[in-house]
Order: structure tokens, then sequence, then C-alpha cells
């Protein structure tokens, strides 16, 4: 056995099934003598909805091509569509985000015996992973490959960051072992793939491995490393080696870009530091940099939590006025912070500017969540709410699904909540972690701490790796519950399973310790 990044294995025990994250998920065996990825037990539950569409097509059209197809933008297809046209259409209702249509399309090119080219192949495998459709995406790949079709680094990287956006590290390893097995050398791309899980999961230790790894393998750390490594000492609460990075980044005579800027914004503001996180918002302006909507949103965001709300609301407006469309997650935030103050006629203002800036269509989506914090009742049921937006034309995603649920979460609307995830999966979205992370939260806010429980087991047991935001939920739930003496068995199996603590965490078994400790005297 041999971990394909030089360094020893962690001597910690598996903890319910799961590892830890490089013995299994960074991992290969010599001497293959076949595909792994091909092999895993993972794919026969994959193929079971492409097989749907394929059989439903044929049922219903006696000729694949006689009915039109329209879409939106106005295209249409009154003629039968040659091969070539076939795959150029597939194309482009991928880059549309048109998936429903683009697997309609291909059942009905498998019906009439035409076969995707290769780029048609890797449009759609790449539009079903960014909306959540990880399944379909690795059925196609399948596909692809029984075909004959070598697949390049490019496709192999798109399953990754599908298998890892869903917490699937058994399976993303095996993609691993297939490119190995297949001699291909893994791009900056592949890293900076990994390196965001790490991250994002809060594995430490992982992190610099795969930054030793990208030295010695002689890929530039660029500004998208450096960004990652500041927030991973932020998030361990080392603010002060978080900045000591910026100075070696000058030093270097490296070039802040806007992900540098916005990660020293990011830990500014997560220290309470605003005074600085706007100095330093000023200044990129000042260098000719224009923030993004993520520089926007880390200000809004950090001073709602520092209570700021008058402030929040001036970089609100500012935002819009740089013609930028809020995000939907900051705006919950927004709207939320107001809602405990009672200041709903401040949310109608600033909707109704929102509303004159002539975000109609995307506006039905910050309508349904000023209805659900503010339990006005129209879109108290989840199912009204989502045929609301399908009726504005809003394509629904793995997001703007999470972005729903939590909404009710912070209502304690444990039931719509679990209703949003089951209209996700109706909707052919698989559930990712993030939306299992809010579901933990809503049973928590509720006080339904074993229903939480119940939902981590779950994750587990699907194969999906929880990450540091799953157990400090799941910490946080118990402490709700008054149940502090499981708190520091959560902690420990946190760690067991390689994701590294973040102050908050520590934080909230500090408490719970003391709190059992009182107990006892």
């Amino acid at each position: 056995m041999q971990i394909m990044f030089s360094v020893e294995p962690y001597s910690v025990p598996l903890v319910c099934g799961i590892s830890p994250f490089f013995p299994i998920f960074l991992k290969y065996r010599k001497g293959h003598t076949e595909s792994k990825l091909l092999n895993s037990s993972y794919h026969p539950v994959r193929c079971n909805r492409v097989k749907d569409y394929y059989d439903s097509t044929i049922r219903s059209f006696s000729s694949p091509f006689e009915n039109s197809m329209v879409h939106p933008s106005g295209l249409e297809n009154r003629e039968e569509l040659s091969r070539e046209g076939c795959n150029d259409l597939l194309c482009e209702l991928c880059g549309w985000g048109d998936t429903d249509n683009a697997m309609l399309l291909l059942a009905r090119m498998e019906a009439v015996g035409f076969r995707p080219n290769a780029t048609a192949y890797i449009c759609l495998i790449t539009a079903l992973g960014n909306v959540g459709r990880t399944l379909e995406a690795d059925a196609i790949f399948q596909d692809m490959i029984r075909l004959g079709f070598k697949p390049r680094l490019n496709v192999y990287n798109v399953l990754l960051k599908c298998f890892l956006r869903k917490g699937l590290l058994r399976v993303a390893g095996k993609v691993l072992e297939e490119i190995d097995y297949l001699g291909i050398r893994k791009n900056q791309e592949t890293y900076e793939i990994l390196l965001d899980y790490c991250v994002h999961s809060g594995r430490l230790e992982d992190t610099w491995t795969i930054i030793g790894e990208m030295r010695r393998e002689g890929f530039q750390l660029n500004s998208f490393v450096y960004s990652k490594v500041i927030r991973l000492y932020r998030d361990n609460g080392m603010w002060k080696k978080a900045m000591g990075i910026v100075r070696q980044i000058k030093e270097m005579g490296i070039s802040l870009d806007k992900k540098i800027y916005n990660s020293i914004i990011d830990t500014f503001g997560k220290f309470g530091d605003l005074g600085e996180a706007l100095e330093v918002f000023e200044k990129m302006q000042e260098e000719g940099i224009k923030p993004d909507i993520t520089t926007w949103n880390l200000l809004i965001k950090w001073h709602c939590n520092s209570g700021y709300l008058d402030h929040a609301l001036e970089l609100f407006a500012k935002m819009q006025e740089q013609g930028l469309y809020p995000d939907p997650k900051i705006f919950s935030m927004l709207i939320s912070r107001l809602g405990e103050q009672g200041k709903w006629d401040i949310i109608k203002k600033n909707f109704e500017n929102m509303k004159c800036r002539g975000h109609q269509k995307s506006g039905a989506i910050y309508a349904v969540l000023v209805d659900i914090y503010g339990q006005y009742g129209r879109f108290q049921d989840a199912e009204e709410c989502v045929n609301a937006l399908k009726a504005e034309g809003i394509q629904l995603s793995a997001s703007i699904f999470c972005v729903l649920a939590n909404a009710y979460a912070q209502q304690g609307l444990c039931e719509q909540t679990v209703k949003v995830l089951q209209l996700m999966e109706a909707e052919g979205i698989e559930p990712n972690l993030i939306m299992l992370n809010v579901l933990i939260n809503a049973f928590g806010i509720s006080g339904r701490h074993l229903e939480a429980l119940a939902v981590y087991h779950c994750i587990k047991e699907s194969g999906i790796s929880p990450d540091v935001v799953t157990y400090g939920t799941l910490m946080k739930a118990f402490i709700r519950a008054k149940k502090f003496d499981q708190v520091p068995v959560i902690f420990k199996e946190m760690e067991s399973a390689g994701c590294t603590p973040d102050r908050k965490a520590r934080e909230m078994l500090q408490n719970a310790l003391m709190v059992v400790e009182q107990r006892h005297i």
C-alpha cells in the first residue's frame, strides 16, 4: 500500500466506517490489472435515471425529432437534425444549463443510433456536475469509456470536483486511482480542486501535504493557493500567521490580486477588525482591482455578524449600484438580522429598491425569502415556494435549494426543510453535504437533537464524509438540547475523521466541558 503524496498515513482508527482522508482518498495500489473506477460499487445505483430517460423517450416518440424543441433563448428545431447538428445542440443546451432537455436530446440521439462526440460528452458531464446530478454525470462518463473514448484530464477533474462537492471521498479516490492507473499527470487544476476541498472541510495536515506535493511537482503557488492558506490559518484561529503569509507574498514580489484581497478582508472580518477590512477594501480599489460579488458578500456578512446592520445596508446598496446581483445567501442573512429586530419596513424598502433596479427574474428568489423570514404565510409550504420559482422561469439548482432549506431551518420549520430536500431529489438533484448540514441545523434549532443525529448517521452511511461544519452543527444541536456530555464525544469523532476543529468547535467543547464539570461539583 502506498500513499500518493509521499507522507506517512495517520495512525488513527476508523470512526463508524469513515476513514481518515489520505489513506482512503489519496491512495492507490501498484500493479492494477483493471480500472478500479469502472468497477466501483457506486455504479449500479447511478444508471437507473439515465435508463429511465432512454426508455421513456423511446416509448414517447415514434420519430425522435418529429416534435419541435423550443428553448427560452429562442432556438427552435423543426427539422430532423444531423449527427453534427445534434452534437452542436447538445453543447448549446448544456451551455444554457438546460440539463433536462440535454438528457432528452441524448436519449433521442441514442434512439436513432447517433452517438455524441467527445466534446458533447464533456459538455454534458460538466453541465450535470454543475447542478449536482453527480450520478448521471458519472453514468455518462461510463458510457463514454465503453464507446472507446479516452477522456483527458479535464474530464477527470470535472468528476473529481463533482464527487468532492458532495463529500464522496471514496469515489473521488477512485477517480484519482484511475488517473494514476492511466499514467495521466495531474495538473494545477487537479491540485487546486483537492486543496479547495481540504480547506473547506477543515483538513489542515492534508492541505499542507497537497501544497508540499505541488512544490515537488514544480507547480507554481499562485494567488488561489495562497488565498486558501490564509483562509486555513484564519479558520484555525491563527490570525498572525495568516497575516504573515501576506507579508511573505509581498516580499516575494507577488502582486496581491482579488483572491488574496478577499482572503485578507475575510480574515479581518472574522476577527472583528472591520475597520482594517474596509481599509483593505479601499486599498484594492486604489490599486485598480474592482471588488467582485465575493468581496461585497464578505463585507456585508461580517458587518451583519458584528451587529452593524446600518453599515451592512449601506454596503448592500453600493453593491447594487455597481450592477451586481445580491447573493441569496447574503440576502437571507441580512433580512434575518433585520427581522430579529422587527425592522420589516427597512426590508420592504430595500426589496422594492432591488425590483426597481431590474432584478425581476432573480427577484422571485428574494421575494420568497422575504416571505419565509417574514412569516407572511404565502410560501410557508415548500412545494408552493418551488412551484412559484418554476413559474418565474428560475433554473433550480442545488445552491437555490440549499438557500431555501436554510431559510426554513432558521425559522425552525423542520418539516418544510425536509420537504425542500424531497423536492430537490424529485428534481433529479442529489442532496449534497451542504444541504444535509442545513437539515442537521434545522433539527438542532427545533431542539430535536436525536433527529439531527439520525441525519449525521445517514450522511456517513451514504458514503459522504462529514466536514468540520457537520460536526460543529451537531455539537451545537446537542448543546441546545443540554446534552453537554455528548459534545466531547462528537469532538473526538471529528478529530478521528481527519477534520481539524475550528475556533467555534473548540469554544463549544470548552463550554460543554465547563458545564459538565460544574454538574459534578
